[in-house]
C-alpha cells in the first residue's frame, strides 16, 4: 500500500517535554507544525516528574502559569542531597522568580496540558500512534520524516524536521550524527538560537 503524505512547515518527532513545548511555541508563533508521538496517550511512567523554577517562569511569561498551577502538584522549596560524606541543601526559595520552588507532578499531566494549549492554534497538529522511523531526503537535505501509523506509513514533508525522539533517537542515527557517551547518568544541553536571519556566503 502506498504511503499517505502530508506537508507542513515543521515536523517534530517525539511528543515528550521538548517536542510538545516546541510544537506549542511554534504554533503560537504562527508556524504550521506536526508533532509525532508513537504512543496512544501520555499516561505512562517517565524519568522526570519535576517542573523546575525556570520552566515555571516560562509558563508565567506565556501567560499560562495560573492555569498550569491548577493541576495537582506538590511544591519543593528545599532539597538536601549527599555528595560523598557531605550534605548539601539547595534553597529554591531565594530564587528571584515568580515560583521559587520545584513543582512535582506526573509528566503526563504536563504533556496533556501542553497538548491542550497547542490545540488552541489552527497550525498545531498532534499525531498519536505515529512513530518516526526514517528521514525523507532530497539530495543531501532533510526534507521531512517517515512515520509508522495504524493506517500504514505516513510521510510528512517539512521545511524543518526536529528530532525530539529521545536519548536513543532513531532520526539522529538516520542523520548520521555521532554521540559521545560521557557515562553521566544525567545530561543537560542549553543553547540559544539567534532571531536574526543570516545570509549564507
Amino acid at each position: 500500500m502506498a504511503a499517505s503524505s502530508i506537508t507542513t512547515q515543521c515536523a517534530i518527532a517525539g511528543g515528550g517535554p521538548a517536542g510538545m513545548m516546541l510544537g506549542f511555541l511554534l504554533a503560537r508563533a504562527g508556524v504550521d507544525v506536526v508533532v509525532l508521538e508513537k504512543h496512544g496517550d501520555f499516561l505512562r511512567d517517565f524519568r522526570g516528574d519535576t517542573v523546575h523554577p525556570s520552566t515555571l517562569e516560562l509558563m508565567y511569561e506565556l501567560g499560562l502559569l495560573d492555569q498550569f498551577l491548577r493541576l495537582p502538584h506538590s511544591k519543593v522549596s528545599h532539597l538536601t542531597m549527599q555528595v560523598g560524606g557531605e550534605n548539601l541543601t539547595v534553597d529554591f526559595s531565594r530564587l528571584p522568580t515568580h515560583c521559587p520552588f520545584v513543582a512535582l507532578m506526573p509528566q503526563w499531566d504536563f504533556l496533556d496540558f501542553l497538548a491542550g494549549q497547542g490545540k488552541r492554534y489552527r497550525g498545531f497538529a498532534l499525531r498519536l500512534r505515529a512513530e518516526a522511523t526514517d528521514l525523507i531526503m532530497d539530495g543531501g537535505r532533510v526534507a521531512g520524516v517517515k512515520a509508522k501509523t495504524p493506517d500504514g506509513e505516513l510521510e510528512i514533508h517539512a521545511d524543518l524536521t526536529v528530532a525530539c525522539d529521545g536519548r536513543h533517537s532513531t532520526l539522529r542515527e538516520r542523520a548520521g550524527f555521532h554521540v559521545d557517551n560521557l557515562g553521566a547518568p544525567m545530561d543537560v544541553l542549553w543553547f540559544r538560537l539567534s532571531r536574526k536571519v543570516e545570509r549564507r556566503r
